[in-house]
């Protein structure tokens, strides 16, 4: 067994053609993974009944598998009649569809405790500045508390964001060709298991890489005021 170079460049059409549902997939899931985060982050700083719902929120969705979610939406879903026989059934019959909802409640779980740690960690004296300049809530939680907070989340978003680029291929036990399964198919009709999965692991590397280089270029950037250690 050895890496064929021809096999390597003859499937890389395909390949890049996963790579690119792996993006179509992540991108939203990123997007809509932070809309559901933050109010749950919100109410997790809170007392009460919603810190505890925000809390049994993140514990479940932090738990549970994606790709029990994938296949729970996916399969699970449509055997209702309020989605089969509704027009929920044009969202749900999408696997793209299912594989944004699905792995947007996973990242959100992550991403609400990334996000709380973050507003917890800011000075309570900062914010007591902006409420004795008359501040409004909106404006000190927009204005104030989530640029400060990004600055705290950063290495913590990068590694979820890390994870969550490798946790797409998932995706592919609901019909959809990304990186990985790309990879697969090329394996099934070369019968070469080697080259289409180094390729797709090089390009897997060549993809968290940036991500990482990324967001050291974006810290230093935005820490370059903080002392450190």
């Amino acid at each position: 067994m050895h890496f064929d170079v021809q096999v390597a460049w003859e499937s890389l059409p395909k390949l890049l053609q996963g790579t690119a549902t792996t993006f179509i997939v992540l991108l939203p899931v990123l997007v809509l993974g932070l809309l559901l985060a933050l109010p749950v982050a919100l109410g997790r700083l809170k007392t009460g009944p919603q810190a505890t719902m925000s809390a049994a929120y993140i514990a479940f969705f932090r738990g549970v598998p994606s790709l029990v979610l994938l296949y729970l939406i996916y399969s699970g879903l449509p055997q209702f009649p309020v989605i089969r026989e509704t027009f929920l059934w044009s969202l749900f019959s999408n696997p793209y569809v299912c594989a944004w909802l699905g792995l947007a409640l996973t990242h959100s779980g992550f991403m609400a405790e990334i996000i709380r740690g973050g507003l917890a960690a800011i000075p309570p004296g900062v914010i007591e500045a902006a409420q004795a300049l008359r501040l409004k809530p909106w404006q000190i939680l927009f204005r104030l508390r989530l640029p400060l907070a990004a600055r705290y989340i950063l290495k913590a978003y990068q590694n979820e964001l890390l994870i969550m680029v490798k946790s797409t291929s998932a995706v592919s036990a609901i019909t959809l060709t990304d990186l990985t399964a790309a990879a697969n198919t090329v394996f099934d009709y070369t019968y070469d298991p080697f080259t289409p999965l180094l390729t797709a692991a090089a390009i897997y590397w060549c993809i968290t890489n940036s991500i990482r280089l990324s967001f050291s270029m974006a810290d230093r950037r935005v820490n370059r005021y903080l002392v450190r250690s």
